[in-house]
This record gives structure tokens, sequence and C-alpha cells, in this order.
């Protein structure tokens, strides 16, 4: 998932959908101190035991497609790298584009947008169809190879404008 994202240099770090923190541990190992590292997480239960649990990233109990107006309230416009774990395959399509809406407005233009799918989902329309809109807004998509050792198997898709 943090593959091609250069955490070091970043100066702005979102991750929408922490959950439980597994990504987000590993975010915050690789980021400068200098870096604002935000959070955004439906869950009220994992935003109270994130927010108790780590240090140095602002966890915020809200949805994904308020991301723009999180780096407003933290005077950014942009960020270097967004990381998601939202579940886009069990998303509404217009909720996808609400979200995806706000992820092109606010990543920077040599930003990086990550995210995850299930294999077993790969062929699902609502999985179809973000594919086919990550194919539109960016220059540049790639999709992992698929990582048996998750569970389920799941693949990254790795995006640059």
């Amino acid at each position: 998932m943090l593959q091609d994202c250069d955490l070091k240099s970043a100066g702005v770090v979102v991750e929408l959908g922490p959950g439980t923190g597994a990504f987000t541990r590993l975010i915050l190992e690789r980021l400068s101190p200098r870096t604002l590292f935000l959070a955004l997480e439906l869950d009220q239960t994992c935003v109270a035991r994130l927010r108790g649990e780590l240090k140095g990233v602002a966890v915020y109990h809200d949805s994904a497609e308020r991301l723009v107006h999180y780096l407003t309230r933290h005077d950014r416009e942009q960020a270097d790298c967004v990381i998601s774990g939202l579940p886009w395959t069990n998303m509404r399509p217009h909720v996808q584009d609400r979200i995806l809406n706000a992820v092109i407005q606010c990543l920077a233009p040599k930003g990086v947008f990550t995210t995850f799918a299930y294999a077993h989902a790969y062929w699902l329309p609502t999985a179809v169809r973000f594919r086919k809109r990550l194919k539109q807004h960016f220059g540049s998509v790639k999709t992992s190879r698929l990582v048996w050792r998750n569970l389920p198997p799941a693949y990254v898709y790795r995006c640059r404008r």
C-alpha cells in the first residue's frame, strides 16, 4: 500500500478509513516529524481507539467526502499522498463519486492516491465502475499483483495524475 508513497518528504498525508489503524501505524513510522497527517473515519469506536493509542495523527470522525474541509481547517489545500482503506465496492455510485472527487480536488500535482480492493469482488459492477473512474481521472493507474498473503486476497491501485 505504501510502496509508491514518498512519506519521508511528504508535507501532507491523508488516510481515508483507517479502521483499526493497521496502515496508520506503518504510515506513522515512515513520516517526517514535519508532515501533517490527517485521518477520516466513520466508525466512532475506531476513532476513539486511534485517538487514544496514536500520537502524530489528527483523527476525525467524519466522511471521506469532507476531506477538503479538513485540509482547509489545517490551512492546507493539497495532499501529497492519499491512502485509502475504504470499501469502494460496497459504496453506492454517488458516494464513490463524491469521495473520489474530493481526492482528485485535493491531490497535489505529483501526489499519489493508493487504495486496495479484494480479489473476490473484482467483477462486481461497483468495482468495475470504480476502476473505470480511476482510469478517467488519473494519467497513471497501476495495479499490483494479487497479494495472496492478505486475507482475503487483495490488490493495490497506485494512481498518479
